[in-house]
């Protein structure tokens, strides 16, 4: 086998080469797409009809963590769309820690209710460490909002190359130009 392939059984290339179905048992009921943000299971989000705030002022919250920002956010992103709704917000921006982890599920229901979206990251900078089990990383943040597509681009592109490089809690060493960050 390959470099990276996994190791494979007699048992198991038997049954390939034979044309008989080989089942993973670690995965029965995985499709190959489960993931809590998005799988081809989940039905899409059909939200409940809402009794909307009337004569609110103009108001969007631009800094929100869903519950995929572990021990810093609380609901899940469906019932923040669905909640904005409710209260009359403006817009809503999903800014979880270090990605864009809740933004697909969050987009669903926010169009479920005619929710404008804003879409943004919490970078963490200048850590000194791995940071697991922290309710709000130490250090320094950058809350950094997409502007259109190529925004949402580049913020994917700055926080996938942190995480590419291992560090995946600190994306300073990922961006040529640091305008935006101050020392």
């Amino acid at each position: 086998m390959g470099f990276d392939n996994p190791v494979r059984l007699w048992a198991e290339m038997e049954r390939v080469l034979s044309g008989r179905p080989v089942v993973d048992p670690l995965a029965v009921d995985a499709d190959g797409g489960d993931s809590p943000a998005w799988s081809r299971k989940r039905p899409p989000y059909e939200g409940p009809a809402l009794i909307r705030a009337e004569g609110t002022v103009p108001y969007a919250e631009l800094h929100c963590h869903t519950n995929f920002s572990f021990l810093d956010g609380a609901s899940h992103p469906e019932e923040l769309a669905q909640e904005a709704a409710r209260l009359g917000l403006t817009a809503l921006a999903v800014t979880d820690h270090d990605g864009f982890y809740g933004v697909v599920r969050f987009a669903e229901a926010a169009r479920a209710h005619q929710l404008p979206t804003i879409f943004g990251a919490e970078l963490s900078l200048g850590l000194p460490g791995p940071q697991n089990g922290e309710p709000d990383p130490v250090g320094r943040h950058l809350l950094v909002l997409a502007r259109g597509p190529e925004g949402y681009a580049q913020i994917a592109r700055t926080v996938s190359q942190a995480q590419l490089r291992g560090r995946r809690r600190d994306v300073r060493s990922t961006r040529r130009s640091r305008s935006w960050e101050r020392p």
